[in-house]
């Protein structure tokens, strides 16, 4: 039989199923731009009103499409319309809440090849999973993480591949303001500044940093926490920080859009999930020459070197996070050369130009399959 040479597609569309314009979306947005650099047409379905219409527009024809989530069966039909329509080479899944299950279903019938990007390291049944993902070509894991959940549940390693989120450092590598970002956030000038970011949901931990936050601050009141982010968790851990007596060194700083501005002047970020399919803000502020203090949850380990750019320590593990915490609190030396190091470390492996080749990679893999059953 002669060999079916690879190729690139000339055409792909997307979904994604976000509203906001966190980690996931700015992947897509990542993905499309390096895509649209390398001759290739890209379409992308999302929710009216979704954020990253705008930031996908200079790369992506944008069709607004109605998606109610889960039970939303009638998606189906409207994306087998644009399918037809548009008549890709490919599809690209790129969330869940709908997506995934009636994206394949809605590709299934089109009889085009479909890839589904998978971001979370959360469990499925054995039996749904099992169902779910023989809908799709290929599952792109982000992490090699959520690449092992996906084999514990029996999904075949021949459909699985792990293409590493990315990240465009250029915007994490400006200098540091010290003064301009004790200003903003009204701190002092000996504050110890520990960030998170991250949306305020369950799965996130802010919880154990707030039971750590009650060991360490007896002793380090020039400590402080600002927590970037929003969710329907805030009201909650407002009350519970009142509560434990922390909202003296606690701030809610909501969601901010100049991130960039002042991540590198945080002195640690915290990041105390319990699952995580990589962590986007890891690698933001490793970027910006942060150290980290995480969990070795989903794919974390993966992005903090532990004891070189950060510290690790177990989910859950109170005693161990506020020991972590204290470690890089009390020692301005180790924080700079963690800081340091991190830097140089994401520069080096997580480049969006990595990403957008490993993608690639599956396309040409899923279109050289697609052909060689087809006999062409």
């Amino acid at each position: 039989m002669t060999p079916v040479p690879m190729q690139l597609p000339a055409k792909v569309l997307h979904v994604e199923g976000g509203r906001h314009y966190y980690g996931g979306a700015r992947q897509v947005v990542y993905l499309l731009e390096g895509l649209s650099r390398r001759g290739i047409e890209n379409v992308l379905v999302c929710p009216p009103g979704a954020a990253v219409a705008g930031h996908a527009a200079p790369f992506a024809r944008v069709l607004p499409t109605p998606l109610r989530g889960d039970l939303d069966i009638g998606f189906v039909a409207r994306l087998r319309a644009h399918i037809r329509a548009e008549r890709p080479d490919l599809v690209h899944l790129h969330s869940r809440r709908g997506v995934d299950v009636w994206g394949g279903l809605a590709a299934r019938l089109c009889s085009i090849p479909c890839v589904l990007s998978r971001r979370v390291d959360n469990r499925e049944r054995a039996w749904a999973a099992a169902l779910k993902y023989r809908l799709f070509d290929r599952v792109i894991a982000i992490s090699e993480g959520i690449r092992d959940v996906l084999l514990d549940e029996g999904v075949s390693p021949q459909r699985v591949r792990c293409v590493r989120s990315a990240l465009d450092a250029r915007p994490w590598l400006q200098p540091v303001d010290r003064a301009a970002f004790l200003r903003e956030f009204a701190l002092d000038d000996d504050t110890v500044a520990i960030g998170v970011v991250a949306q305020m949901i369950r799965r996130k931990g802010h919880r154990h940093l707030f039971e750590a936050l009650k060991l360490l601050l007896p002793k380090r009141p020039q400590l402080h926490v600002l927590l970037f982010g929003q969710g329907p968790l805030r009201a909650e851990l407002e009350a519970r920080a009142a509560r434990d007596g922390l909202a003296s060194n606690v701030r809610f700083v909501g969601f901010r859009d100049d991130l960039t501005q002042w991540m590198g002047a945080l002195d640690v970020l915290a990041h105390p999930a319990d699952r995580e399919g990589l962590g986007i803000a890891l690698l933001q502020a490793q970027a910006a020459g942060v150290p980290v203090v995480a969990t070795r949850a989903g794919g974390m380990p993966e992005v903090v070197d532990d004891g070189v750019t950060g510290l690790l320590v177990e989910p859950g593990d109170v005693l161990a996070l506020a020991d972590a915490l204290r470690r890089l609190v009390d020692d301005p030396a180790l924080r700079e050369q963690m800081g340091a190091a991190a830097r140089a470390r994401v520069l080096g492996r997580f480049s969006v130009d990595a990403m957008v080749d490993g993608n690639l990679a599956v396309y040409r893999e899923t279109l050289q399959e697609r052909a060689m059953r087809s006999g062409s």
